[in-house]
C-alpha cells in the first residue's frame, strides 16, 4: 500500500525510480544493500542469485530513491525461468526514471556489451564502475571504460566500491539530479514493497547458494508453505525445491547437518531483519523440470 508524503518546508523534493542493471555478479545487490544500510537483496558468488524485481526504498530529507534491483541478464541457461528473468530486465528499463549500468573494471567483455545494447536511449544512464578500489590508481580506470563511453552516451561515469561505501554519496547526488520533482510515494520508514514471506524465501535461497556454492544446481527454489505470526514470533514452514531426487542429499547433508546449517543461518538473518524471533522448519521437495515449466514458475512467484 502506498501513500503520498509531502515533506514540510521542502519545495525541491525529488522522487523517482532507478534501475540497477548489469551482467550477473557485478555487485548490483551489494550496491543496493549498502545504499540502504541493511541486507535486503540476497547476494552470493553464484551467478544469477537475484531472480526477482526487488524495490529498495531509500529516503532522505530531500529525496526518495526507489531502486529496482534486477536479475543479471542471463545468456548461459536458456529455459523458461531465464526467459522470464530477462523479460523482467527489459521491462524495468522502460519504466524507470534513471538507469545505473553496473560493471567491474577488471572484467569488461561480451556479456557487459550485450546488456549495453538493452540500455534505453531516451533515459539518463549512469555508468557505475563497481569494485574500483581494486584498481589502485584511478587513472587505470580510464582506458578500461573509454570504449564504453564511446559506445553509449552515458549521462555520467562514477567509480564506486559498494562494499567499502566508496563514492556512494556522490552517486546518490548525481542520481538525484535526474529524479522528477514530486512528493515521496512511500512512507519514510518503508524499505521495500516485498512482504516478509517473500524475504524469508530469499534468505533461505541465499544460504543455499552461499553454503553449497557450485555443488548446488542452478534450478533450486524456495516455497514458503506456511507463514504465521504470533506477536513477535514468526513460524515459517519452507520447502526447498530441486529438480531431481539425486540433488536432495546435497542439500540435506550427512545426518541432516547441511540443511540444519542452511536453516540456522537463514533464521538468524530473518530475526535481524524482522526484529523478532523466528521458528523455521525446512525440508527438500522434488519438482522435476520446474525451471522450464511456466505453470510451476507462476506458482513460485516468477
Amino acid at each position: 500500500m502506498t501513500q503520498q508524503n509531502d515533506v514540510p518546508g521542502n519545495t525541491d523534493f525529488r522522487c523517482g525510480t532507478v534501475a540497477i542493471v548489469g551482467r550477473p555478479n557485478v555487485g548490483k545487490s551489494t550496491l543496493l544493500n549498502h545504499i540502504l544500510g541493511l541486507k535486503l537483496s540476497i547476494t552470493s558468488r553464484k551467478a544469477q542469485t537475484t531472480r526477482h524485481r526487488l524495490l529498495g526504498i531509500h529516503t532522505t530529507e530531500d529525496s526518495q530513491y526507489l531502486f529496482v534491483d534486477t536479475p543479471g541478464f542471463q545468456q548461459k541457461h536458456v529455459n523458461a525461468l531465464n526467459r522470464s528473468l530477462n523479460r523482467t530486465v527489459t521491462q524495468v528499463l522502460t519504466e524507470v526514471d534513471v538507469v545505473l549500468f553496473v560493471i567491474e573494471p577488471m572484467h569488461l567483455g561480451d556479456a557487459d556489451r550485450k546488456v549495453l545494447k538493452l540500455l534505453p536511449a531516451d533515459k539518463p544512464v549512469l555508468l557505475v564502475v563497481n569494485k574500483s578500489d581494486l584498481m589502485g590508481d584511478k587513472n587505470n580506470l580510464l582506458p578500461l571504460i573509454q570504449d564504453f563511453d564511446l559506445e553509449f552516451p552515458f549521462a555520467g561515469i562514477i567509480p564506486v566500491s559498494a562494499k567499502k561505501n566508496l563514492n556512494l554519496e556522490e552517486l546518490l547526488q548525481t542520481v538525484r539530479g535526474y529524479l522528477p520533482q514530486q512528493p515521496a510515494i512511500y512512507g519514510e520508514d518503508e524499505l521495500t514493497d516485498k512482504n516478509e514471506r517473500f524475504l524469508a524465501a530469499e534468505m533461505i535461497r541465499e544460504k543455499i547458494f552461499r553454503l553449497l556454492g557450485d555443488e548446488i544446481p542452478y534450478s533450486v527454489a524456495v516455497e514458503i508453505e506456511k507463514f504465521e505470526q504470533e506477536g513477535q514470533l514468526r513460524r515459517i514452514h519452507a520447502a526447498i525445491i530441486v529438480d531431481k531426487d539425486s540433488q536432495k542429499p546435497m542439500l540435506i547433508g550427512k545426518g541432516g547437518v547441511k540443511l540444519k546449517q542452511i536453516s540456522t543461518e537463514a533464521r538468524q538473518d530473518m530475526e535481524k531483519l524482522f526484529g523478532g524471533k523466528v521458528w523455521l522448519e525446512t525440508w527438500v521437495k522434488v519438482k522435476g523440470g520446474w525451471a522450464d515449466d511456466e505453470r510451476a514458475l507462476k506458482s513460485l512467484g516468477y
